[in-house]
């Protein structure tokens, strides 16, 4: 049985979903952080389980031809970034066979995924940022929180975010320190600032600042305004969110405009989007064009077909597909998302499309109603993925092609079998590579009816 702190020679020979590289020790499985596959590493035990156990690296005796050097001195403590100290293209590989492992291991499919869709862009993609403020023992600190903790690692110029995130974070820090604005303490419920959260268009190039308060005021606000105003010209957007709960939920329901407009507005395959600070949108906006014209491609439209969003959102993707069929129908739970999704398609004169609020259910009850069957689905659910009533719906629709878009591939795998035992044939599926650095992966899957 293997020891807490024994030290073990071992080779990486496969990386777990999470990340981790694992390999076996005495027929045991060992999942060790920071490594590469093909590794071989003297390993310290830091944790025994009954069926595998974890460890952690004393010495890389032969590195892997996947190796590289880290470019961010953060990189370990954060834990955004599980693949900084890999080659790119090792992470497209692994993230690659992440795919198909799932599909294989848990949905039983033998089909081969098709070559994994790299990002445009590997450093400075992601259009949101959200920054934890604390003062801890190091003074006052802002960046992301470490892995299973509320420790913040204090990081500023984040290499997954754009350039001018880090030159506005550091203005609102400037401004907190010379108006001694108090910091938000999570034990205590008291302090105001909680979060600075930025959003950028990369097509329209407007920025938001919103900061989450735990009041309804900011101090000095007009004179915050015009520092900002002084540091990007390109801010449209300064915002209060007020979320005054002891809670581990970034975001309150409240919004309070300092300046400009309550949103700022985007371009996604050719469609103009208002984004609030709750609205949803893909934060890597040239992988996301990439992602639905993948997910287009597969839904076969040739300007004939009654296409159904479900999980529609504020409409994005059945928005970027309305000028190839001859309808979007989009449905949501969520009442804020579907009047985002009225206002997107008239802001864009779409008239091919509409929007109701309701689940899945109630949603193949009323198009039964109408005598409407879609010939196309597009489900674009959560990491949980779909619920078994949900894929019942579907199913009874009786759709010629189902599309789904996926953020977890395990639960994709999961979804797709039960959908094949509704009489839904997998044809093709393609991992999008939207979050790279880190261990995430999207797909893309094409169903058809037997």
């Amino acid at each position: 049985m293997m020891q807490k702190n024994q030290i073990i020679s071992m080779e990486i020979t496969g990386m777990s979903h999470d990340g981790n590289g694992v390999g076996h020790f005495d027929g045991m499985a060992v999942f060790v952080p920071d490594s590469a596959v093909g590794d071989v590493l003297s390993v310290r035990i830091v944790k025994v389980n009954r069926t595998h156990c974890y460890g952690r690296i004393e010495q890389i005796v032969a590195p892997s031809p996947d190796r590289i050097s880290p470019d961010c001195a953060v990189s370990r403590r954060c834990g955004g970034c599980k693949f900084r100290h890999v080659s790119y293209e090792a992470e497209l590989r692994y993230k690659q066979e992440f795919v198909q492992s799932n599909l294989r291991r848990i949905g039983g499919f033998s089909l081969e995924v098709e070559p994994i869709a790299p990002s445009p862009q590997q450093d400075g993609y992601r259009n949101k940022a959200q920054y934890p403020v604390r003062l801890q023992k190091d003074g006052l600190c802002a960046g992301f929180f470490a892995p299973r903790t509320h420790e913040v690692v204090d990081c500023h110029n984040c290499r997954l975010q754009p350039q001018k995130f880090e030159t506005i974070l550091e203005t609102v820090l400037d401004f907190v320190k010379k108006y001694e604005i108090t910091i938000y303490d999570e034990t205590m419920g008291k302090g105001l600032l909680r979060h600075v959260y930025l959003r950028h268009g990369q097509e329209s190039g407007e920025t938001m600042v919103c900061l989450v308060v735990n009041g309804d005021k900011f101090p000095h606000s007009d004179e915050l305004v015009k520092t900002l105003l002084n540091c990007d010209q390109q801010i449209v957007s300064i915002i209060l969110n007020v979320n005054t709960q002891n809670t581990n939920v970034i975001m309150g329901g409240a919004i309070k405009l300092l300046y400009g407009k309550p949103f700022i507005t985007d371009t996604l395959c050719g469609v103009s989007f208002n984004l609030s600070p709750l609205a949803f949108y893909q934060v890597n906006h040239d992988g996301a064009q990439q992602l639905y014209q993948i997910a287009a491609d597969y839904a076969g439209l040739t300007g004939k077909e009654i296409l159904l969003d479900l999980y529609c959102g504020a409409g994005t993707i059945g928005l970027s597909m309305a000028h190839r069929c001859k309808q979007v129908i989009g449905v949501e739970i969520i009442p804020e998302a579907i009047e985002n999704a009225v206002s997107n398609a008239a802001k864009n004169g779409i008239r091919n499309a509409r929007f109701f609020c309701a689940d899945a259910a109630k949603a193949a009850e009323r198009l039964a109603s109408e005598g409407v069957r879609p010939d196309i689905i597009v489900l674009d659910p959560p990491r949980k993925g779909c619920d078994a009533a949900v894929l019942q719906s579907v199913a009874q629709m009786s759709p010629d092609r189902i599309v789904m878009v996926s953020c977890n591939s395990s639960t994709m795998a999961r979804d797709c079998a039960i959908l094949r035992d509704l009489g839904y044939r997998m044809q093709k599926c393609r991992p999008v590579d939207l979050f790279p650095r880190t261990n995430h992966v999207e797909a893309v899957v094409g169903l058809c009816r037997v």
